[in-house]
């Protein structure tokens, strides 16, 4: 009996070790199919065409990093699309007068009524000094401009810091992405480094603690991107 016993125990530790295997082995396979796949799943819902907005916001906010997101914030700002526009992350350097100088048509609306935010570095920056212009002006919708492909992260990141705002996304095509197609080595290149930085702001707006809905201005000025 006691070598029977044995046996048994013997051929159930191998067939747990075989199903772990497999479940090992499945596991290695399946991380680059569904990360393959949520890529295909990022690229596919970005905007490919300029959108029309049918409402308006209390204020807009535009993410540096293109001279046409600039122009596109300060249009709708003319347009009447809201009260107020905010520029984040410009050069430390960079004023009002000087964009003016790009857009002289518009030089008394950027001296009236766009205020500039020399703070922020990065997009985690970028929602934090935004937050905090949202609550300083009692705002509590914003159009939010940037490009195309940085929105996903961009409305994370600005959802994460302002659960009670109502956010417009307004994504901006870049000529790049709209001359050339996204399997380009240059698109592929550009959308994988978004998409993981996608990936990991959407783990650590997971793992740290969500914002009061009470008070969507809370601290967060500490946060690290």
């Amino acid at each position: 009996m006691n070598g029977s016993a044995a046996t048994v125990d013997r051929a159930r530790k191998r067939r747990g070790r075989k199903r772990a295997l497999v479940a090992a082995v499945a596991i290695l396979l399946a991380v680059p199919v569904l990360l393959a796949a949520g890529f295909l799943w990022f690229v596919l819902r970005m905007p490919t065409d300029e959108v029309s907005l049918d409402r308006s916001a209390d204020g807009i906010v535009v993410l540096t990093g293109g001279a046409s997101r600039i122009l596109d914030g300060v249009e709708l700002l003319a347009a009447g699309r809201g009260k107020r526009l905010l520029i984040s992350g410009v050069h430390r350097g960079t004023t009002t007068g000087e964009i003016a100088r790009t857009v002289p048509e518009y030089s008394r609306l950027l001296a009236c009524c766009v205020d500039l935010d020399h703070s922020a570095v990065n997009t985690v920056g970028n929602a934090v000094q935004t937050r905090q212009w949202v609550k300083n002006r009692g705002f509590r919708s914003l159009i939010v401009v940037t490009s195309s492909y940085h929105m996903p992260r961009t409305m994370l990141e600005l959802a994460w810091q302002m659960p009670d705002v109502d956010l417009i996304p307004f994504p901006v095509i870049s000529e790049k992405m709209r001359n050339e197609p996204w399997w380009t080595a240059a698109s592929m290149r550009l959308l994988l480094f978004e998409y993981v930085k996608y990936l990991v702001a959407q783990v650590r707006t997971r793992l740290e603690p969500a914002s009061d809905s009470t008070d969507f201005a809370g601290d967060r000025s500490r946060t690290k991107s």
